[in-house]
């Protein structure tokens, strides 16, 4: 049973409205009935969808090669075993979802945090600084943060002058662009990785996904994801070889099929996500609510993430993250600092000089943004934010 709550529009009407999440998947009865056309076939795992998803992302994204996995996590771990040498000191943002430097770490390199600029992605100024003082640092992982691309002239400057290896953690921003270079398309990194969870702009359930233009890259990709095995026509039917150590980070064809269902409709989503920008910048302007970056059309529009200073309110932010939800509206947080996560502070990080960062947390949270968001719901979504930050 779904559970209903009462709230105010700012005009004082009582509406009832069913619970609004800050994000979820959209699945119509075209996407279905691919699942079910698979379902019907030979191939339920690896099969003939794997290759026609990775190929559909190819063209879409623009990049020469593309393997598919199981996860977001699993794209980054690939990603990072393909680039990385144990030790390596790699450049990295702590406002990103866990898994972007638990990838480091798990191909045994080193993060260095670095400083947020104002629009939440990794300080590419700063970036260099470390750079100039430390010729060492072998990699950047930057995240296009809530949809919105890193600066691609001064990726390409970083990449070119320190000789660095550039991955663009770009789980949120497929669809996005950035002066008509495509997030995925790798012009100016080594990699690109994707998610696919159903919060995501398209979904396959769990998967993920690395693009990349380095066809050495992308062997290696391949072997990692199936075990390490290589299997090769001078074999004998049933012979194969263990390479290296690698993994069963493989995906279905199931979630191939409905990954093609989605890719087609994504134009479709990212501009209904851009419309509901569009309408909280309006809506917010000359309140108390700030917009993380002020709307354009580059940012894909993962997350529609504000600032509030709390100091000048009469309520907290854990009293409004609760009040919200007793109206039914989820909200939530994007992200908590990694580097002050208990594992990383036990390796000794956590005292990082991060003024933005810190400032940034304090003030940040995610409002319901996805294609399925009506107007009616965003319409509860501002008029009972504003009233209680007014209260």
């Amino acid at each position: 049973m779904v559970a209903y709550k009462r709230g105010t529009f700012g005009d004082g009407k009582r509406v009832v409205m069913e619970f609004i999440p800050y994000g979820k998947q959209h699945i119509t009865q075209e996407d279905i009935a691919s699942v079910v056309e698979v379902l019907e076939s030979d191939f339920l795992t690896t099969g003939p969808k794997v290759k026609e998803f990775e190929e559909a992302l190819c063209e879409f994204c623009g990049a020469k090669y593309c393997v598919v996995v199981s996860n977001g996590t699993a794209a980054l771990h690939l990603a990072s075993l393909a680039l990385l040498q144990p030790n390596d000191k790699v450049l990295t943002t702590p406002n990103s979802f866990l898994a972007t430097s638990n990838a480091i770490v798990y191909a045994k390199a080193k993060p260095i945090f670095v400083d947020i600029a104002q629009d939440g992605n990794i300080d590419l100024d700063l970036c260099e600084e470390y750079l100039q003082k430390d010729s060492s640092i072998k990699a950047l992982y930057g995240v296009a943060f809530s949809g919105n691309m890193l600066n691609q002239e001064k990726l390409a400057y970083l990449k070119q002058k320190y000789n660095i290896t550039i991955l663009e953690d770009t789980a949120h921003a497929i669809g996005a662009e950035y002066n008509g270079i495509k997030a995925g398309s790798c012009v100016n990194s080594d990699v690109s990785i994707f998610s696919f969870h159903p919060v995501k702009h398209l979904t396959t359930a769990e998967g993920g996904a690395i693009t990349t233009n380095s066809q050495e890259v992308y062997e290696k990709l391949l072997v990692l994801r199936n075990h390490g095995m290589v299997k090769t026509a001078d074999m004998k039917p049933w012979e194969y070889e263990m390479k290296e150590l690698g993994f069963n980070y493989r995906i279905t064809d199931l979630q191939c099929a409905l990954g093609i269902s989605q890719l087609k409709k994504l134009p479709s989503f990212v501009k209904k996500r851009q419309e509901i920008a569009q309408n909280y910048d309006a809506s917010f302007k000359n309140s108390i609510v700030k917009p993380l970056y002020s709307f354009h059309n580059n940012s894909s529009y993962h997350l529609y993430v504000v600032l509030v200073d709390f100091l000048s309110t009469s309520i907290t932010k854990e009293e409004l993250f609760i009040q919200m939800k007793e109206k039914n509206i989820g909200l939530q947080l994007h992200y908590m600092p990694i580097n002050k996560q208990p594992f990383y502070k036990n390796l000794g990080y956590g005292n990082e000089v991060m003024p933005n960062m810190d400032r940034y947390y304090k003030e940040c949270f995610s409002l319901p943004i996805y294609p399925l968001l009506t107007q009616k719901e965003q319409e509860y979504v501002i008029a009972n934010l504003l009233e209680l930050l007014d209260g």
